[in-house]
């Protein structure tokens, strides 16, 4: 593909992505097979929103050099595999799509899907755990790889969707959360109704402190924090820009919650959230309701799916001194 064309392309996908909410922030990368010699990719820890087509990085696909004004994705080595091990793939997507990562934290063994999706999607396995960015993710990607699947649910992270063209890896994309949402397992329905009028009162109150502050009252929310029950890291991104835990407070608690921790579970009420920008808070509000997803499902097939401590804390602390800056 023209190498200009490629950059474009990958600059209105990021947009898309993130319109659909299948990325947050600058989460997931987004890459281009050129010739058979290089690929285009996504920089590393750059808003979608900010991303040029001149910040778009060139890779060789056998050496790994780069050429551009900004560092390639830190996802680089499993984008480099998918080009290396499929000659007909032209396109990889990896996103944080909410419910495919729910369903990578606990296995598909029983999924409903039926034998045309599963030949529209070119096959879905699941790899082992692995930060991001490290030998160890990589390795486990290539396993599932060469097996033949050409949509990868990481365990605890994300998705890799690879395909022939932009257009066929974002139906992809689409295809498998709708198969995804329809497997996830638990019960989402709200038995207690979230005290809306009081919770405007309570969000004012906490913008008085906190800007940009959020409530969040999506189904999943408002069950957890009926629940009474913390929820701690599942997913890397949680755990990069929340922590290692969304504790639950009460309503009188919640602004002083707040001044140590950016989430809050608050019963009769869903979450709080609150941020330094508009932006940051919306991601918050994106990645708390993942959250709430991923805890029902894994709770209701009686699995144990949280992060390690510390594999947390050098998540978050690698996101506050790198990325947030970036970003």
């Amino acid at each position: 593909m023209e190498e200009s064309k490629a950059r474009k392309l990958l600059v209105d996908t990021g947009i898309k992505l993130l319109e659909r909410g299948l990325v947050a922030r600058t989460w997931g990368n987004i890459s281009c097979r050129l010739d058979s010699d290089n690929i285009v990719i996504t920089p590393s820890g750059l808003d979608y929103k900010k991303t040029k087509e001149e910040d778009i990085v060139k890779m060789n696909l056998a050496t790994g050099k780069w050429q551009g004004i900004r560092k390639p994705s830190g996802e680089k080595r499993i984008h480099l595999l998918a080009y290396q091990v499929f000659p007909d793939v032209n396109f990889v997507i990896h996103t944080h799509q909410t419910y495919a990562s729910a369903l990578g934290l606990a296995g598909f063994e029983d999924l409903d899907i039926t034998e045309e999706e599963n030949e529209n999607l070119g096959g879905i396995m699941l790899a082992d755990y692995g930060l991001p960015g490290t030998k160890k993710l990589t390795k486990a990607v290539k396993a599932v790889l060469k097996d033949g699947a050409k949509v990868v649910l990481m365990k605890n992270h994300g998705v890799l969707i690879c395909g022939s063209n932009q257009e066929e890896t974002m139906r992809k994309v689409i295809l498998l959360e709708d198969i995804c949402k329809r497997n996830v397992k638990g019960v989402f329905e709200v038995t207690q109704e979230a005290r809306a009028n009081e919770g405007e009162k309570l969000l004012s109150r906490v913008k008085e402190k906190f800007p940009y502050a959020a409530l969040v009252q999506t189904p999943a929310v408002i069950a957890c924090a009926n629940r009474k029950i913390p929820i701690y890291a599942q997913l890397d991104d949680m755990a990069q820009m929340i922590g290692w835990k969304i504790p639950v407070v009460s309503d009188n608690e919640v602004t002083h919650a707040l001044e140590k921790v950016n989430a809050v579970f608050v019963p009769g009420f869903g979450a709080l959230v609150r941020a330094e920008s508009e932006d940051d808070m919306k991601a918050l509000e994106l990645l708390v309701d993942k959250a709430a997803v991923c805890r029902i499902h894994t709770t209701a097939l009686n699995v144990e799916a949280k992060i390690g401590f510390i594999d947390a804390a050098l998540m978050k602390l690698v996101y506050k001194m790198k990325y947030s800056k970036q970003k």
